[in-house]
């Protein structure tokens, strides 16, 4: 920037002096001064460099990458920069750093990705610039670095609130009662009101009295989570990708059934099995986060017969998809008919509120208009279509044997869990 600020300075010369001699002679005093000053400039070797770690964040989180530069010769002026992928979003522009003899200095980048996953840097540029500013030497460090980009977990914010109903549905005695799905807890005496099937007539005959049997929803469980990586995946839902509303719900169920004492088994697939985690019941949110991390949707079905190795007996399989008319569906409702047989399936898919707003109303935008034209007739005619292959695929699957969740991104995590702790107070689960 200085030469070429010294080459325009040369200007008002050139005016008195309209001479071609003129011009050159001064554009080859500031070449002159630049290789002067590239000659004294210091060399960047003389420069170590050195990348702290970066702890993993969630998607939308910021992160910060520190870079420590120790100086092992005379002082330096610098120009560095941190070169990172793109779509870490980190500032691009040289950061001004001076240096003394053999002191160090801290380059901090502010990192804001725009996915999820790992991305990386590779190279740290810098630059050393002369006395004058005119010019310098410039080095490239490999100096690899990198960040994990877990999934975002808005729905985080509701997962106290359903640990106290989890709480007292662990604690109210009208779920002790018998029934389908429970199991044995404790002996108390007979009160009048209690079910005559619950009376434990050996315990009785010792006592002397009556004795009825207490029960409570079975603990250790088996939840199958299957998350639908494939093509329906990949849509756009608002501003977040389909897959990545799934994953909040995902984690928001795993954290409450791994209190509730139930055993998790995760499952990403398409037409190939991609993740299989079955988390510690104290680290589900992390380990089911780093492992969500790296999935992104492919462009194929989604083959679900791949599951059927992960299902045990009566688990709960939830399967996080999309109700769209799909070959998917085509192989899903026979899925869903043959694993509902043993197994109680829910179909959770993220819905898209503006298919179902444009097929009410028939509105692009906000504005009124007194005529319509065919591009929203198009739009129209296109939602209306989508919302009856909608409700075609949860006939199908609820006449297979499903429980069908079909709820906007920010509901879908909500009704998931609480549809879960209605089959626990219910004893189905």
């Amino acid at each position: 920037m200085r030469a070429v600020v010294l080459t325009a300075l040369g200007l008002p010369l050139v005016m008195l002096w309209p001479n071609g001699w003129v011009v050159v002679l001064w554009l080859l005093l500031v070449v002159l001064l630049a290789m002067l000053d590239v000659m004294v400039a210091p060399s960047t070797k003389g420069v170590e460099a050195s990348r702290g770690p970066i702890s993993p964040i969630r998607f939308g989180e910021t992160a910060k990458s520190v870079v420590t530069l120790t100086n092992t010769g005379r002082r330096r002026r610098l120009r560095v920069r941190d070169v990172w992928q793109p779509l870490a979003g980190a500032n691009s522009s040289p950061v001004k750093v001076r240096l003394d003899a053999f002191g160090s200095a801290t380059l901090t980048t502010t990192l804001t990705p725009r996915r999820r996953g790992t991305v990386r840097t590779h190279r740290l540029v810098i630059r050393s610039v002369g006395p004058l500013g005119l010019g310098g030497r410039q080095g490239a460090r490999e100096l690899p670095g990198e960040v994990t980009v877990l999934p975002a977990f808005p729905s985080r914010r509701v997962l106290p609130s359903r640990l106290t109903r989890l709480r007292e549905l662990d604690g109210r005695s009208a779920v002790r009662t018998r029934g389908q799905g429970t199991e044995f807890d404790s002996l108390r005496d007979y009160v009048r009101g209690d079910d005559v099937r619950s009376i434990d007539w050996r315990a009785s005959a010792r006592h002397q009295d009556l004795v009825v049997r207490t029960w409570q929803p079975e603990r250790d469980r088996h939840v199958v989570i299957a998350l639908d990586s494939g093509r329906l995946a990949a849509g756009r839902v608002g501003d977040r990708p389909r897959l990545d509303s799934s994953m909040d719900a995902a984690l928001l169920l795993a954290a409450l059934a791994s209190r509730a004492g139930d055993r998790i088994t995760f499952v990403s697939l398409d037409r190939s099995v991609h993740t299989t985690v079955r988390p510690e019941a104290r680290r589900v949110v992390a380990d089911l986060s780093s492992a969500m991390a790296s999935i992104q949707p492919g462009l194929e079905v989604t083959d679900w017969s791949l599951l059927l190795p992960h299902l045990q007996r009566d688990a709960l399989v939830v399967l996080l998809t999309s109700l769209e008319a799909d070959p998917t569906m085509e192989d899903l409702v026979p899925f869903v008919a043959v694993v509902g047989r043993r197994h109680r399936v829910v179909v959770a898919s993220v819905a898209d509120p503006a298919v179902e707003d444009i097929a009410r109303r028939g509105l692009l935008d906000d504005e009124p208009d007194d005529g319509m034209d065919m591009d929203r007739f198009h739009a129209m005619a296109a939602a209306e279509g989508g919302r009856l292959r909608t409700e075609l695929a949860r006939d199908g699957l609820v006449r297979a044997g499903a429980t069908v969740l079909d709820q906007p991104p920010d509901r879908i995590p909500t009704a998931l869990v609480d549809h879960y702790l209605w089959l626990k107070s219910e004893g189905l689960l």
